[in-house]
């Protein structure tokens, strides 16, 4: 009996998963784990890539069983325009501030879209802001500044 890869898009899904999981693993093997009740900073992460390595042997194994579409062309416009907005938002975020890097960070990445809309978009990244913003520095007290240093933050 050979096993013939019957859903390429769920096995190199499911390849990438494994490696993105083991990758972090791997980064953070230094941290502390800590227990259960008194977790240290490497525990979540940890956990995190546990379950992605399981997602990813999961998907990989139903990859020989379940049949799928092939992998197509790799869109090269969307993914390019998706990680520069990345690359931008690292970028601004201490400099400008989440006031600027959050908005640009959608405003790109949502261009990316066959179906961009500049009016949807704007308001999409009106909301986004906003709860990123209430999440992350308001909830959470990540210390990002709303006004980066460029502006006076």
């Amino acid at each position: 009996m050979t096993l013939q890869i019957r859903n390429p898009k769920d096995f190199w899904a499911g390849i990438l998963y494994v490696a993105i999981g083991v990758g972090a693993l791997w980064v953070g093997q230094d941290y502390k784990m800590g227990t259960a009740t008194r977790m240290g900073s490497g525990y979540f992460p940890a956990v995190i890539s546990g379950l992605l390595v399981l997602l990813g042997v999961a998907s990989t194994v139903r990859s020989f069983f379940r049949p799928g579409e092939p992998v197509g062309r790799l869109a090269g416009k969307p993914l390019a325009l998706i990680v520069a907005g990345m690359i931008l938002f690292g970028l601004l975020a201490r400099g400008a501030g989440l006031i600027v890097a959050l908005p640009l960070l959608a405003l790109v990445s949502g261009y990316a879209s066959q179906r961009f809309r500049v009016v949807q978009t704007l308001a999409i990244t009106a909301v986004l802001s906003a709860f990123c913003i209430l999440v992350f520095v308001v909830g959470l007290g990540i210390p990002l500044p709303l006004f980066g240093r460029w502006f006076g933050g």
